[in-house]
């Protein structure tokens, strides 16, 4: 379910972050969005149910010898995605 969100700022941060999002192809909204998954990926933790039924039959199919951290895997994917 989507919220609405009223954030104040400055109007040039806003000017910048708009031709970002474009030459990004995503919306303003989508970029903020994405920033906030970034930033709390350490404290969100995807329920079950929440997950399409084509992710729940692809969950746990794939073993490791070794102790994956997906969320520090994760948080260096999605910040090398959007530095950029």
């Amino acid at each position: 379910m989507n919220t609405k969100l009223t954030l104040t700022l400055k109007k040039e941060v806003i000017q910048i972050a708009k031709e970002y999002a474009k030459e990004k192809g995503q919306s303003l909204s989508e970029l903020v969005e994405n920033y906030f998954k970034l930033i709390t990926v350490s404290k969100r933790e995807v329920k079950h149910e929440e997950l399409s039924p084509r992710i729940q039959r692809l969950r746990g199919i794939i073993k490791t010898d070794k102790k994956l951290d997906y969320k520090t895997i994760l948080t260096e994917e999605l910040t090398k995605k959007y530095e950029k």
